[in-house]
């Protein structure tokens, strides 16, 4: 049986971790400030997000023609839109679109542009030098024309819509994580890999593949938000989601212009929505790369 000297120090070793975590935390917010404020807007959305039913007040789709273009209030907080509907509901509802297609489309073009990028830098030769090229085409074109043109061959639905967003990331995650393989391509622990005769999948999947993950994280943060923007973009030019879907595009195109003297809150309160998603994830993103990057640490 421990004897009471045994408890105390074994209490006194867990009051320290405790300390030395939350001074970790306090260390880590001090010096990463505008990430962790990043890191609150993005938690924030997701909490609206996961809870839109249960803390919007109105049903965002529910058409009111007898509260058109009503002013903020204390019954509607953000005010309303052209058909009545309540704008605060829409905004939390529309957290879940942004969301959706933004990770969606993210993740999907930064994965295919990780995989594609370390295949190339591993084989090399003529298939690294045309796969450039091609690389190369794609990024001459803005990507705003890339998503116009996917969604105008598959269609608005919500799953082209995220086809044709993630698209135009493949390009930049595949040139960067390209970049960082080449140098791991010379590590010596690959050439073992290939002297034992592993195949070119094994050698890419473990053992490539791990160490080009500090990368891949930066650009797949800072692609939600840029996906967020560009899905707003394609939605203010009828070619994203389509209504009665709340979608903070959507409702810009409803209201930017046509309201802009009249109702100016039906453009500015989606749009402010817009702003600080994509401001939350660029600042979380670049806090991410500060952490993984060792020259910026060692700063």
């Amino acid at each position: 049986m421990p004897n009471s000297d045994n408890i105390i120090e074994l209490e006194l070793a867990q009051l320290t971790d405790k300390r030395s975590t939350l001074q970790k935390s306090i260390d880590l917010i001090r010096n990463h400030g505008l990430g962790a404020t990043g890191g609150i807007i993005i938690l924030l959305m997701l909490i609206m997000s996961l809870f839109a039913d249960q803390i919007a007040p109105y049903d965002p789709e529910l058409n009111n023609f007898e509260n058109m273009h009503l002013p903020p209030s204390s019954a509607f907080w953000l005010g309303t839109d052209q058909f009545g509907r309540d704008l605060l509901s829409r905004i939390i509802h529309g957290t879940q679109t942004a969301l959706l297609i933004g990770f969606a489309a993210a993740f999907s073009g930064a994965t295919l542009g990780l995989v594609l990028g370390v295949t190339s830098a591993y084989l090399g030769g003529a298939f690294d030098l045309l796969f450039q090229r091609f690389i190369d085409v794609l990024i001459a074109f803005p990507t705003i024309i890339i998503a116009l043109t996917m969604v105008s061959i598959f269609g608005t639905e919500l799953r082209h819509v995220i086809i044709a967003i993630a698209i135009p990331f493949i390009p930049d995650a595949a040139r960067i994580v390209r970049s960082n393989a080449l140098s791991i391509r010379q590590i010596a622990y690959v050439d073992a890999a290939r002297a034992l005769g592993f195949s070119t999948g094994r050698i890419i999947l473990r053992h490539m593949l791990p160490n080009v993950m500090a990368p891949y994280l930066v650009i797949l943060t800072a692609n939600i938000g840029q996906a967020i923007l560009l899905e707003a973009s394609l939605s203010y030019l009828g070619m994203g989601v389509q209504e009665p879907t709340p979608a903070w595009g959507l409702m810009l195109q409803g209201g930017a212009e046509e309201y802009a003297e009249s109702a100016p809150w039906i453009a500015f309160f989606p749009g402010l929505a817009i702003t600080l998603s994509v401001f939350g994830f660029n600042l979380f993103g670049d806090a991410v790369r500060d952490a993984l990057d060792p020259k910026l640490r060692q700063q």
